[in-house]
């Protein structure tokens, strides 16, 4: 028997971030043909104009800006007249490097896309699920919410950040009607890569690579991320929102979905490994990915 409740196929309400393309566009369009109104979110005006061609309710949502937060869930609150389903966090961005290359406003920029501005519109909502008594919290965090790799030091620790929050938020919430979970992919076949180039490129670039002891590393994995082949684990996006689906619809969600092999091989690895050990596997994944 199917655990997805009677009637999940009602009408129902859905603010998603991250909506320009990857995850987010793919389960904006895969919600919206499951009857879901969705309220597709991204951080420059033009993809979310080209959204609305498509027939969505789209929205400019920066996390890294505060009144782009608060107006969009004005919004959509006022556009459901506060009878908003759920929320699915979901856009973040990479910036890879050593943890002694990274300038400090570098993290601050990167805390504030990939963790403030997610509570900030959590908070927002909660109280319009607090007085209905329903509602769906889900947040898109990652292998790397629970295991370390090098050079990813500064994603990594905002996804840590962001679990520890999701386990303190289901907490607090626990027996308001209001469900938590917390979605942890792999690798998936998006622009994430691209844009942690990019990224590299904003706040290290050449001179900060020349200066580094890690100058060849960097040389010899920029190789590889240009590249840009699939990994042999590698999924698409469509992974991410199957798993969405059911923490959306579920009569029971998960506290946690693991999405790809690579996500429940760490995770076993995390509970049986001494952290010797640990460490030597994920040095190992982190030399021989991409």
């Amino acid at each position: 028997m199917s655990d997805l409740p009677s009637n999940y196929s009602q009408h129902r309400s859905i603010l998603i971030t991250g909506c320009s393309s990857g995850i987010g566009a793919t389960s904006a369009r895969l919600l919206r043909g499951r009857n879901w109104r969705v309220f597709a979110t991204t951080r420059k005006q033009e993809d979310a104009d080209r959204l609305k061609s498509l027939g969505f309710d789209a929205y400019r949502l920066d996390y890294e800006d505060p009144d782009t937060i608060r107006m969009t869930a004005d919004a959509v609150l006022e556009a459901t007249d506060g009878r908003l389903d759920a929320v699915f966090n979901n856009g973040a961005y990479a910036i890879p490097g050593a943890l002694e290359d990274l300038p400090v406003d570098a993290m601050r920029a990167l805390f504030e896309a990939n963790f403030i501005g997610w509570h900030d519109l959590t908070r927002q909502v909660i109280p319009a699920m607090r007085k209905r008594k329903s509602g769906r919290i889900v947040q898109c965090s990652s292998v790397l919410g629970f295991v370390a790799l090098k050079y990813r030091g500064a994603y990594t620790a905002s996804k840590f950040a962001l679990e520890a929050y999701t386990d303190t938020l289901r907490q607090e919430l626990s027996g308001t009607g209001i469900h938590v979970s917390l979605i942890e992919p792999g690798p998936i076949d998006t622009k994430f890569t691209e844009n942690a180039i990019a990224n590299f490129d904003r706040w290290i670039g050449e001179d900060g690579t020349s200066a580094s002891v890690h100058e060849k590393t960097y040389k010899i994995r920029r190789i590889r991320m240009e590249a840009g082949e699939p990994g042999p684990f590698k999924l698409p996006p469509e992974a991410v929102t199957k798993k969405l689906i059911h923490a959306l619809e579920a009569k029971r969600p998960k506290a946690r979905y693991h999405v790809t092999v690579p996500t429940t091989v760490m995770a076993i690895a995390k509970r049986i490994l001494p952290t010797r050990l640990l460490d030597r596997l994920c040095i190992w994944a982190a030399d021989g990915e991409e």
